[in-house]
């Protein structure tokens, strides 16, 4: 992209809409956005307001720019989308060249290189080296890690990876304004164009907000619906169609103390969806099987980490038997019960994760049919992906920074590309939605 620094456009008429308007916290994600984007040909980047300007036509755009010191301007040349057109190449060199620098460097061509500094590259990826690593030609992938050593409270060792930029999984997060205290995400077509839209409950203001799909993982600026106080979940199901969207009086079953979550799925394979719940005051969960009719038995619990506030009912060891992930607040800790096959689960197994996992969401992002885990760790500002390798374990997670206080995640295609991307709720102020396009 060509870079037009302390300019903007000049309308030629009165119609200079933006596409878009995503917030980022620099230049270069709003650059990414756009490559990422089919019809954006060009944006501005107001430096004040973090605001990135999405324009699909800039035929209505004067060539003469104004100045403005607040803006840099970019236009798109050819050759340099994301992802680029498929091509193959072929090399063959008898030497190999390698530099060692201190100072940052750009790089537009295929090369080698080693280095200790920050490196950034501008073709069909853009990836940003603290430590030392190695790019090599034909693809620019480079990754910013570091490794931490910890062990669980079971036999599990783990190793913390962090990710601040690159593309090893997921592209660095692209925020969106919402309203106070968001809570909790969910992500479904809500406009039948098959594009799906999130919808965000907003604790602090008692709204919903619904950000519609523009496409390839863009989103328009939130709508917002009053209503009720203090608004904690936010699930999006069609009540008015298929059915007459009435319901009986509640009938109501002890649980234990401060129940945080719940999930709904068959645990026992009679075909009648049993409830699963997270006991916050009681460090359990609760299985409740039903028994028929809608009536559930008394709930049958198990012992998992310190507060758990979050889980997922997936299987996850390839038995076609529903397993039990729970996000354990308190113990910093992911824990998995293994389901042995009439509802009934063995003791967890748990798995490191960053400072205060809040949300879990288990879904295959590596494309090899096997479920993975994904965790909002909120008291350290990272979302964590945990690979599964077979048989219900896991790989250490790597982690992916995001905005303050992430409270609710999940993992949906939301740019149409058959790869899952991640949404999270950044709860602390300034109030966010972060979108983390699967590579």
């Amino acid at each position: 992209m060509s870079t037009k620094a302390g300019w903007e456009f000049q309308c030629s008429n009165s119609n200079c809409s933006p596409l878009a308007v995503v917030i980022v916290s620099n230049i270069r994600q709003c650059q990414m956005a756009c490559l990422a984007e089919v019809h954006c040909k060009a944006i501005s980047f107001h430096k004040s307001s973090s605001n990135c300007e999405l324009f699909a036509d800039i035929s209505n755009q004067n060539i003469n720019l104004v100045s403005n010191t607040d803006i840099i301007t970019m236009i798109v040349m050819d050759g340099t989308r994301i992802p680029p057109e498929p091509t193959t190449t072929s090399t063959t060199t008898s030497s190999s060249t390698s530099s060692s620098t201190s100072s940052t460097s750009t790089t537009t061509s295929s090369s080698t290189t080693t280095s200790s500094s920050t490196s950034t590259t501008t073709s069909s990826s853009t990836s940003t080296t603290t430590t030392s690593s190695t790019s090599s030609t034909s693809t620019t992938t480079t990754t910013t890690s570091s490794s931490t050593a910890s062990t669980s409270s079971t036999t599990t060792s783990t190793t913390s990876v962090t990710t601040t930029a690159g593309c090893s999984t997921f592209l660095n997060q692209t925020t969106y304004a919402f309203g106070n205290e968001p809570f909790s995400v969910a992500v479904v077509d809500v406009n039948s164009d098959n594009k799906p839209d999130i919808v965000i409950a907003n604790d602090g203001d008692n709204t919903l907000g619904i950000l519609l799909n523009a496409g390839s993982g863009i989103f328009n600026a939130e709508t917002i619906y009053p209503v009720g106080t203090t608004p904690r979940s936010a699930t999006v199901v069609d009540v008015n169609s298929d059915s007459n969207g009435t319901f009986k009086a509640q009938t109501n079953y002890t649980v234990g103390t401060n129940p945080s979550a719940v999930s709904v799925v068959d645990v026992n394979s009679d075909n009648k969806p049993d409830i699963v719940i997270a006991n916050d005051g009681d460090n359990n969960v609760g299985v409740l099987l039903n028994a028929g009719n809608g009536i559930f038995n008394a709930q049958t619990t198990y012992p998992v980490g310190t507060y758990p506030v979050a889980v997922a009912v997936v299987d996850v060891n390839s038995d076609s038997k529903p397993d039990i992930i729970v996000a354990n607040y308190g113990s910093n800790n992911i824990g998995v019960l293994l389901n042995t096959g009439n509802g009934t689960f063995t003791a967890q197994t748990n798995y490191t994760v960053d400072s205060e996992p809040y949300s879990v969401a288990v879904v295959d992002v590596n494309s090899d049919n096997k479920p993975d885990i994904i965790v909002a760790n909120t008291g350290s500002n990272t979302v964590g992906v945990l690979l599964n390798i077979g048989n219900g374990t896991f790989t250490a997670q790597t982690t992916y920074a995001v905005g303050a206080t992430p409270r609710s995640v999940a993992v949906v295609d939301v740019n149409s590309d058959s790869k899952p991307d991640i949404v999270v709720v950044n709860y602390g102020s300034p109030y966010t939605v972060g979108v983390l396009l699967h590579c």
